[in-house]
C-alpha cells in the first residue's frame, strides 16, 4: 500500500542529516527532473524581484527564498518531519510507536513540485515551490512531471493498493486511475454538503496516520473503509474508487 499526501508550503528549518543527494532519494527514475526543477529554481531565487513573482511570495515572504538559494548546501531532515501544517499536525509522526514509524516510512510518500515523489523517509531540505509555480524556461511544472510521475506512480499501483491524498493543484502533477480517492465533506443541518479546507486537511492526516497503525496493508477500497469507520468516522463509497468522509458541521 503506497499513500500518497500533498506537501506543505510550512515547512521545519534545519536538519542533522546531509546536503541534498537528488540521486539518492526514492524514485530514481525521477532524478532528471529534480535536477533540472532544483537548479531552476535555485538560480532563480538569487534575483528577488522577478522570484517573488514566479512563486507568488508576498512581502514579507522575501526570507522564502534563501531556502532555494541554499537549496543543495542545506541540512535535510525526512520529509515526513519537513512538512507542518494542519494534515502533518494531525499525521503527528512524532507520536507514533516504533513500529508504526516504520509502517509510515514504508507505506507514506509525498508528491511535490520540487521532488516529484519521495518516500518518507527521504531527505529533503525547506524550500518555497508551488505546483503553480511558473520557473524560467520551463512552461509547466505539471506538463514536465507528468509523464514521468505518471509511469511512477503506475508501477507502485502496480505493487498494491493507492490511496491518493493529494490536493488537486498536485494531482494535476500525475493522475493515476484506479486510485483511491477520499473527499472529506461537513453536513450542515439542512442537509448540504461542502468542503472545508481545515476539516479536509485534518481528516486526510488522521486517515493517513489510521493506515500505517494497521499492522496489515489495506487491499481494498473496503479496507480502507472499514479502517475509517472503525475509528468513527461515516464513510460513503463513491463508485470503485471513491470515498467519502462526511463530517457534522462544527
Amino acid at each position: 500500500m503506497l499513500i500518497v499526501l500533498p506537501p506543505s508550503e510550512t515547512k521545519v528549518d534545519g536538519g542533522d542529516g546531509p546536503p541534498l543527494q537528488l540521486d539518492a532519494l526514492s524514485f530514481g527514475e525521477l532524478t532528471a527532473v529534480r535536477e533540472r526543477v532544483a537548479r531552476t529554481l535555485a538560480r532563480a531565487s538569487e534575483h528577488p524581484k522577478r522570484a517573488m513573482v514566479a512563486l507568488d511570495l508576498g512581502p514579507t515572504q522575501a526570507g522564502e527564498l534563501q531556502r532555494n538559494v541554499e537549496l543543495h548546501s542545506a541540512p535535510t531532515r525526512p520529509a515526513i518531519e519537513r512538512y507542518t501544517g494542519v494534515l502533518y499536525d494531525a499525521l503527528d509522526v512524532g507520536s507514533l510507536s516504533a513500529d508504526e514509524r516504520m509502517r509510515a516510512d514504508e507505506r507514506l510518500a509525498v508528491c511535490s513540485a520540487l521532488f516529484g515523489l519521495v518516500r518518507a523517509n527521504d531527505g529533503i531540505p525547506a524550500y518555497r515551490l508551488s505546483a503553480g509555480s511558473k520557473l524560467p524556461r520551463i512552461a509547466s511544472l505539471a506538463a514536465l512531471w507528468k509523464p514521468r510521475l505518471q509511469r511512477v506512480l503506475a508501477r507502485a499501483a502496480d505493487d498494491g493498493l493507492v490511496v491518493d491524498l493529494r490536493s488537486g493543484a498536485y494531482r494535476s502533477l500525475a493522475v493515476l486511475p484506479g486510485a483511491i480517492t477520499v473527499r472529506v465533506l461537513t453536513e450542515r443541518s439542512d442537509g448540504t454538503r461542502t468542503v472545508v479546507s481545515h476539516s479536509n486537511k485534518a481528516t486526510k492526516g488522521l486517515l493517513a496516520r489510521l493506515l500505517v497503525q494497521q499492522p496489515a496493508p489495506c487491499h481494498t477500497l473496503d479496507d480502507v473503509a472499514a479502517v475509517a469507520r472503525d475509528a468513527g468516522f461515516t464513510v460513503e463509497l463513491q463508485g470503485p474508487f471513491g470515498l467519502d468522509v462526511v463530517l457534522p458541521a462544527a
